[in-house]
């Protein structure tokens, strides 16, 4: 029996994101594996901290093995403990988590609806003499909107300014890389982001002290007068502090060298796919009188920045039409995700600080909005106009029933 055009198409399977990795990444894990020595504290991590610190500018880099362990070694490095810290609620719980870990007291403020970073009028009203620092989050590949406003408010005000670049590396704002606005930021290799070693992580700093007692942080507290003493000396090291064990593996650190030595060829992927939706979503709108469509909104690229897009949210007009749609995308195959749900909201911080629904409307409103689609750098044509179909297809079944 000949079978059907319609009986032989396949739902597509589009997952949320996909890793661009080439033949000279498993070249580099292959290398370590078959040297039989050195998986641990081997010569390649201090290679990419040396190549990292070289592409971000700043002087001094310390690899771990995730970008949640840099940011709480870098808040104990900084010695926050029994201060205030202000951080977004919009953000991944890791964030205000390293301030707590750290001994510290996480303040919520409100973000700015362009570029989901802190709101620099709402960040200066909750700045109060037990305020020690700020950690401004580049989300999704773009640096904060209000970047310098922020950094003009803790120049004002003598605080430590620290980036969670996490989702940002290679993102620019005037010339300037995300990672060199405050004393301090880390950065995170987690499998969806521009550089992906699976887990890993990294603080980069100008300040040699904060780069000496985050060194000693990660490894247990023990002095290392060369880097790989421990597993090439048979002297006894001494420890001088209390630490951990946040090191990053040589395997991860040798894939971390393969792909950034094509950061610059992803990002310029990412563009074009982000190009390519954006493209698709104002043809849609332009073509389709429902109201909802027209208030879907693709991300903003403010005046002078570099936008690396490590993912594309789409900022709906509604809770209920973004939730009714994540479901309807899932039944075409296509995988979203909410980047993020409210910190501030979850049952730890409501139970433990006392936090509680309104206390951020304008981020508890946004985040309620905002999905984010499957999109990655060797996403197709087709692939796009796919998931941009399904969007149409749900909101003409819908209608203009939930305006």
């Amino acid at each position: 029996m000949k079978k059907t055009k319609k009986s032989e198409e396949k739902t597509p399977n589009l997952p949320l994101f996909k890793i661009h990795w080439e033949e000279p990444d498993v070249k580099s894990v292959e290398n370590v594996l078959r040297r039989g020595t050195f998986w641990a504290d081997g010569p390649e991590i201090r290679e990419f901290e040396k190549d990292l610190s070289s592409y971000t500018g700043r002087k001094y880099c310390l690899a771990f093995n995730s970008g949640t362990s840099a940011l709480h070694t870098l808040l104990l490095a900084h010695d926050l403990k029994d201060k205030e810290v202000i951080v977004q609620s919009f953000t991944f719980v890791s964030t205000a988590n390293a301030v707590v870990l750290a001994g510290g007291r996480p303040v919520f403020a409100e973000v700015e609806e362009e570029t989901f970073g802190l709101d620099a009028e709402d960040v200066k009203q909750r700045i109060t003499p037990r305020t020690k620092a700020i950690i401004l989050m580049h989300y999704g590949g773009c640096v904060s909107r209000d970047t310098r406003k922020i950094k003009e408010l803790t120049d004002k005000h003598n605080l430590i300014l620290i980036e969670d670049a996490a989702e940002s590396l290679g993102a620019q704002a005037h010339g300037i890389k995300a990672g060199n606005f405050g004393q301090s930021a880390i950065l995170s290799f987690c499998q969806n982001k521009t550089v992906a070693t699976g887990e890993g992580g990294a603080i980069i700093t100008d300040d040699e002290l904060v780069y000496n007692k985050a060194k000693l942080l990660r490894s247990h507290g023990r002095l290392e007068e060369n880097p790989g003493d421990y597993f090439s000396k048979i002297d006894e090291l001494d420890y001088i502090d209390i630490g951990y064990n946040y090191r990053m593996p040589t395997i991860c650190a040798a894939l971390g060298i393969s792909q950034l030595k094509n950061l610059e060829k992803v990002i310029k992927l990412r563009q074009s796919r982000s190009a390519k939706y954006s493209e698709e979503l104002k043809k849609l709108k332009q073509s389709n009188t429902l109201k909802q469509l027209k208030h879907i909104r693709a991300p903003i690229i403010p005046e002078g920045h570099n936008h690396v897009f490590q993912m594309y949210p789409l900022l709906l007009d509604s809770e209920k039409a973004r939730n009714a749609l994540q479901k309807y995308l899932q039944k075409k195959g296509i995988m979203s995700k909410v980047y993020f749900s409210p910190v501030h909201l979850t049952t730890y911080y409501q139970r433990e600080f006392g936090c509680r629904k309104g206390d951020l409307p304008k981020t508890e409103d946004l985040s309620g909005r905002l999905l984010v689609p499957s999109f990655y750098p060797d996403m197709t044509d087709n692939d796009i106009k796919y998931v941009i179909g399904a969007i149409r297809e749900f909101y003409e079944q819908q209608g203009d029933s939930n305006d």
